[in-house]
């Protein structure tokens, strides 16, 4: 991995993955010109799919949720460049990679400087063929050993010590071939200690829980057992 750092501005990204400058891979205009934007996705913002020399790719603008992001959008209080949303995300993607976990590929991330604040932009690979549990589960029930491998997914995310913030079935992906991976890595982190383990896995079950009220998801309350059985390598 590369860092170039200005005056205002840090740029992380993997030289493997990226040709010429850097800062033009966060111009969408850039990626208009090349006829090379397929998609994009509506959340807080606007999530960008181009078709990169290398791989397909999303661009993502960080901007702030809750009552506070109606008044300040994309702007965060600057307290070092490695501590930074971008390059947080970034670095913790390249530790997970090391570590053979299904995360998506870190390709670059930016922040820009201004005065005492910052703004971010990261680009991750977009796994090819993926869906969330949330559109899998719409269509089609899961079986016992698909919960077991989301058991075992999360469990190996927690031997890296690294606690997923956001865990629900919204950032848990199936590829065409069964393979799981785990995305949407901001603000999530390494820690020590065992209680927010299980706070974890609290949350991903109450994402199960809420996704059948609200979208009649194909999952049942006994589904949960398979995972906890999964997480604990139990086999059967």
């Amino acid at each position: 991995m590369e860092v170039e750092q200005r005056d205002n501005e840090c740029i992380w990204y993997d030289p493997a993955l990226v040709e010429g400058d850097p800062r033009q891979y966060f111009d969408i205009h850039f990626w208009h010109q090349q006829a090379a934007v397929t998609g994009s996705a509506k959340g807080r913002g606007t999530t960008f799919f181009i078709r990169g020399p290398k791989m397909e790719m999303a661009l993502r603008h960080y901007y702030r949720g809750g009552v506070f992001g109606k008044f300040v959008k994309d702007q965060y209080w600057f307290q070092g460049w490695e501590a930074t949303r971008c390059g947080a995300e970034f670095n913790l993607l390249a530790y997970l990679r090391e570590k053979k976990m299904p995360v998506p590929r870190p390709v670059a991330a930016r922040a820009v400087k201004n005065g005492r604040t910052y703004r971010a932009d990261i680009l991750v690979e977009k796994i090819p063929g993926a869906r969330d549990l949330v559109a899998v589960l719409s269509e089609n029930s899961l079986l016992a050993h698909d919960y077991r491998a989301i058991g075992r997914l999360v469990r190996r995310l927690h031997d890296a010590g690294v606690c997923h913030t956001d865990l629900n079935i919204h950032n848990i992906l199936r590829d065409r071939k069964g393979k799981l991976w785990l995305i949407d890595f901001d603000k999530c982190q390494q820690r020590d200690g065992e209680q927010w383990k299980e706070d974890n896995l609290a949350r991903l079950h109450r994402s199960f829980k809420k996704e059948k009220e609200k979208r009649q998801i194909r999952w049942q309350p006994e589904d949960w057992a398979a995972v906890l059985k999964g997480y604990n390598h139990i086999r059967k």
